[in-house]
């Protein structure tokens, strides 16, 4: 099997770069499906509109419905077809992302991914994860390319939740982790071959970035302020977590944030809060030093990470809740089976407790 590394064909970081948008746009195309959500318009939408005033391409609007569900992505299809639209832009977080990276792929078009929060991976990636129109986990719509153009506004994410970039380091501390355990047991990543060096160094690179900066970063975003330390995580959370899991693979962490699905009290957390708990879990599995699982769970803390089941809302966390989600983590197209030993729901399962339980003792619960 080969060694291949994937990523965007052009990535874009700085202050006041979503003003620029219409220039980027005209290069791909004539006329933008520009898909949005009704509160993401009232904070950027006449800035989008703005910058393709004067340009040789328009914007075609429409909200997003809130699931990235096959539902969803067919309903917008209808819409480019019926607006004659000839490039999909995604304006928002990572479910808007994913859909309008389908809905590109479907109609073979170009797709401009414009993040107005840096809360997950999603943006680089040839991947869309489809959820049911309830919002649980269906699969992994995998893509033959990744987007045109990927651009982060820091000025925009800046002024976004801190809890959304926060989240954004829960789902990159996944990154390195999964890539390691994907590299030990030889299996194929999201890109279709084995990782390459590059891909564990932009990994790695993440995991170090989000442990010297990440901290650092929360503090400068609660007061509004744009730091080298933000900037650097927001590169972590977007570009370095992106190529790093796509090119590097998927293992525990995020199969197990996908097993949480199916517990109706987690659908209120963010993506990358469960799948923080999930590499807590994945790392319990490993049986890491102690020392090493200590600094992750601490870290988790400091941030406001999740580290137990009822941070997660599971008020009353019982052992058929717990089994649901192992069993759902293990499901045979998921990426558990990416681990370099055998997993079963059972031993999963005790993980899922561990980690509950390590939680519980360093908040001193």
């Amino acid at each position: 099997m080969a060694g291949i590394l994937i990523s965007p064909s052009k990535y874009v970081q700085g202050a006041g770069e979503l003003k620029k948008l219409g220039e980027y746009a005209e290069k791909y195309g004539k006329k933008a499906l520009v898909l949005i959500t009704s509160s993401g318009f009232k904070r950027v939408g006449e800035l989008v509109k703005g910058s393709f005033d004067g340009k040789g391409a328009e914007a075609e609007f429409n909200y997003f419905n809130g699931e990235c569900s096959k539902t969803e992505i067919n309903r917008l299809i209808g819409v480019v077809e019926e607006q004659g639209c000839d490039m999909v832009i995604g304006i928002g977080g990572g479910k808007i992302l994913d859909t309008a990276k389908a809905v590109a792929y479907h109609k073979s078009m170009p797709v401009l991914i414009c993040p107005t929060i840096a809360s997950t991976d999603a943006p680089c990636s040839a991947l869309s994860v489809i959820y049911t129109d309830e919002g649980v986990f269906e699969e992994y719509l995998f893509l033959p390319a990744n987007p045109n153009l990927v651009l982060m506004d820091t000025e925009v994410i800046t002024k976004s939740p801190v809890r959304l970039t926060v989240s954004g380091m829960g789902d990159a501390l996944a990154t390195y982790f999964e890539a390691r355990a994907c590299k030990n047991s030889g299996a194929a990543t999201c890109a279709g071959g084995l990782s390459t060096s590059a891909a564990m160094a932009l990994a790695e690179l993440c995991f170090q970035t989000l442990m010297e900066e990440g901290v650092k970063a929360k503090i400068a975003l609660s007061a509004g302020a744009c730091t080298p330390a933000v900037e650097k995580v927001i590169e972590a959370n977007t570009l370095l977590s992106g190529i790093g899991f796509e090119s590097g693979g998927l293992a525990g962490a995020h199969a197990i944030h996908n097993g949480l699905t199916v517990l109706e009290e987690c659908h209120h957390m963010y993506h990358g809060e469960k799948v923080a708990f999930g590499t807590i879990t994945q790392l319990v599995l490993e049986n890491i030093p102690s020392g090493e699982l200590e600094d992750i769970i601490t870290w988790c803390i400091e941030l406001g990470l999740p580290v137990t089941l009822k941070e997660l809302g599971v008020a009353e966390a019982t052992d058929e809740k717990i089994m649901a989600v192992a069993t759902a983590a293990c499901a045979e197209t998921d990426t558990l089976h990416n681990m370099p030993f055998e997993v079963t729901p059972e031993t999963v399962c005790a993980a899922i407790k561990a980690a509950d339980a390590y939680g519980h003792y360093y908040l001193g619960d």
